[in-house]
């Protein structure tokens, strides 16, 4: 069995994608369908930009998504496709390039709702009231014991449980400064602030999370034609209502990745495709499933790899 993953936001960089979109029009078509929905040449400043801006959450997740897309496309163009795939996943705003690709959201909506999240994320905390930190060495329990020991009253939660040893904390800055303090009191190896600018999956972003259930409601969303892995579940779903919840509840919710995969290996997938740009789930995957085969399908090398 097989599940085709995707990226989240760290894994951009500049140039993403471009050889795609030389390489195969089915992947060119992505990126000017994403420009035209969003009123702007998106691409132009994925392959020509800089990082700074392009990392900006509300072009890093429609650029990331872009990505991915195309990189699924020119995989149809060579005779892969969604059937290929027995479950998707996509570790945050992967979740929607992952229903994207099961055909359960159009790319325009997954564009603009991307651009809206990305904004709405920006926006429901003021700058320098919030804060992520990687706690490495330890496990979630042990973290978000820590998380729940330094809050103090603030918001401090363990808000990615990205694989056995690395999880993420966000919340108010004083806190997860606290927890990180705590958590290498404890043990962890090394407990890293992140260069984000908002504390993502996490209560503070409450308000985002209302922006996104309004814009969810008025868009379609199908079946995917396979199931999807929820972040914030763990489990499979394919009812478009209950797709549309986790969604929501995806904004201040966990991301769930280690349970995921254990879910999926459990269900009997030995193979893992990680699609778009960057190699960042690959190795959270080896890491939690030692037996698991995993791909990256990134650039028209890899697709040439594996149609050989």
């Amino acid at each position: 069995m097989r599940a085709f993953v995707f990226p989240g936001q760290g894994a951009q960089v500049v140039g993403m994608g471009r050889e795609l979109a030389e390489a195969y029009p089915a992947a060119r078509a992505v990126f000017a369908e994403v420009d035209e929905a969003l009123g702007e040449s998106l691409s132009e400043l994925i392959w020509n930009g800089d990082i700074e801006t392009l990392t900006l959450t509300q072009n890093a997740q429609p650029a990331l998504m872009a990505t991915s897309l195309a990189a699924f496309r020119a995989l149809e163009a060579e005779g892969f496709g969604i059937a290929d795939a027995d479950f998707v996943a996509g570790h945050s705003l992967g979740e929607y390039s992952a229903l994207c690709a099961a055909g359960a959201l159009s790319l325009a909506d997954t564009a603009r709702l991307l651009r809206l999240r990305g904004q709405a994320m920006q926006e429901a905390v003021p700058v320098g009231q919030g804060a992520m930190a990687a706690i490495l060495g330890l496990d979630f329990a042990a973290v978000d014991q820590i998380a729940r020991d330094a809050a103090e009253g603030e918001v401090c939660q363990a808000a990615n449980d990205n694989d056995p040893a690395q999880v993420v904390i966000s919340g108010h800055k004083a806190a997860v400064e606290r927890a990180a303090g705590l958590a290498k009191e404890r043990g962890a190896k090394r407990a890293l602030m992140l260069p984000v600018s908002a504390p993502f999956h996490s209560a503070l972003m409450q308000p985002a999370a209302a922006v996104m259930a309004e814009a969810l409601a008025a868009v379609e969303i199908a079946a995917p034609a396979v199931p999807l892995v929820a972040n914030v579940r763990a489990e499979p779903v394919s009812e478009p209502g209950a797709i549309r919840r986790l969604l929501v509840e995806q904004v201040t919710g966990a991301v769930r990745w280690r349970e995921s995969v254990e879910f999926l290996a459990g269900a009997g997938v030995a193979e893992f495709w990680e699609i778009g740009a960057g190699k960042a789930l690959s190795g959270m995957i080896k890491r939690i499933s030692k037996e698991a085969a995993v791909r990256n399908i990134g650039v028209p090398g890899d697709i040439a790899a594996l149609k050989a």
